[in-house]
């Protein structure tokens, strides 16, 4: 009996700050529980564009090459022994975490918040789980969801940059009737607007410091006003910094004509400036979202939250949010979404996906806002 011929398969592997190789790599069969799937379109995300440009995100620091990638959507091509849900030739979402399925917060429904998760393309855990950014990923068929025919690739790889702010709006309450700010317009911060119109808010305003950015989510909807901040030398003092907060904000609600703030506020910056902003630009009882990743220590105006009664909330990643993110992308709710994916570059030129990404314009000066990679 002649031995099985190994299959190679295409991998972008990234081994340190801008070393990025595609390689051959074996392809190996699903495992009891998975799915082997053809990877067909993968959304760069803001982590990914950290690892490539400084081989870290925070904390996580590169300890091994690593691929890449956790925004996706392929084909079924192969089942392992017990998968019953999925078929060969189904086309479906990657929803990237590996839950452990059996600790208090996996039991509570709260499987973002597991100790022992596992997230493909994260150098949290060693060794590393490897991203979507190759020909064929074997993963749990529990965390792999059917997708409608209605529903492409490219917008079912937007399922899992959707899922953040659907587990935000969630813990916002957000709803019909309320008023939106959105701090930052990258990918995230137009999900956000996006997901309040469809939900019905009764306004979506935008605020950010890139007016290329700020006139995209007005002249496509996502937003029905905007304010660019203006850019300052840097605050001497704490005290300079958070008085300065105060007033920039007020200047821009006066803009909005809504002085008393806004009901949800989703902060998409992370930067330090932007969350002070965001406190004041809460409506008395509203909630502030943290949803942008960026300072480790922040000053805060916790004085004028607390006199305020301003939740101010964490939202780390999802859970339980997939099935929503694709019955939402795929029904039209979500008003010119297909325009949040500015680029699309082949799986073999990657590395220029990522440069793309950091600068924010293309080579003939056009907005880079969401780049996709394509098999």
């Amino acid at each position: 009996m002649s031995p099985v011929a190994l299959q190679l398969q295409r991998a972008v592997v990234l081994y340190g700050p801008k070393d990025l190789r595609v390689e051959d790599r074996p392809s190996w069969p699903p495992q009891i529980n998975q799915a082997q799937v053809a990877v067909k379109s993968t959304g760069l995300c803001g982590s990914d564009l950290h690892y490539y440009l400084e081989g870290r995100n925070g904390d996580f620091a590169l300890q091994e090459p690593l691929v890449l990638g956790h925004e996706s959507a392929g084909v079924i091509t192969a089942v392992g022994p017990g998968v019953k849900n999925l078929v060969p030739g189904q086309r479906v979402a990657i929803e990237a975490g590996i839950m452990c399925k059996e600790c208090n917060y996996c039991q509570a429904g709260r499987y973002n918040l597991c100790k022992d998760m596992r997230f493909a393309s994260s150098a949290k855990t060693f060794p590393h789980l490897d991203g979507t950014l190759q020909d064929r990923m074997n993963h749990p068929a529990h965390v792999i969801h059917p997708l409608p025919d209605n529903c492409s690739f490219e917008q079912a790889a937007l399922a899992e940059p959707l899922s953040v702010l659907i587990h935000a709006g969630r813990r916002a309450n957000l709803r019909s009737g309320l008023r939106v700010l959105v701090f930052g317009v990258g990918a995230i911060g137009v999900l956000a607007c996006a997901l309040s119109n469809a939900y019905g808010a009764s306004r979506v305003v935008a605020i950010d410091i890139n007016q290329a950015r700020l006139d995209f989510v007005k002249s496509h909807g996502f937003a029905s006003q905007t304010y660019c901040l203006p850019m300052t030398d840097k605050a001497k003092t704490t005290e300079e910094q958070l008085r300065r907060a105060k007033e920039n904000v007020s200047v821009a609600l006066h803009e909005f004509n809504e002085p008393e703030g806004f009901d949800i506020v989703f902060e998409c910056t992370g930067a330090e400036p932007c969350i002070q902003m965001s406190i004041h630009a809460a409506v008395a009882g509203g909630k502030v979202m943290l949803v942008g990743m960026g300072a480790r220590n922040v000053m805060l105006p916790l004085s004028a939250a607390a006199l305020r009664e301003v939740d101010v909330q964490g939202s780390f990643r999802y859970a339980n949010t997939y099935p929503e993110a694709i019955k939402l992308l795929s029904s039209g709710k979500l008003r010119g979404i297909e325009k949040l994916i500015t680029h699309r570059i082949p799986l073999e030129d990657a590395a220029r996906g990522f440069e793309l990404l950091a600068r924010g314009k293309d080579e003939q000066g056009n907005l880079v806002i969401k780049v996709v990679i394509e098999a």
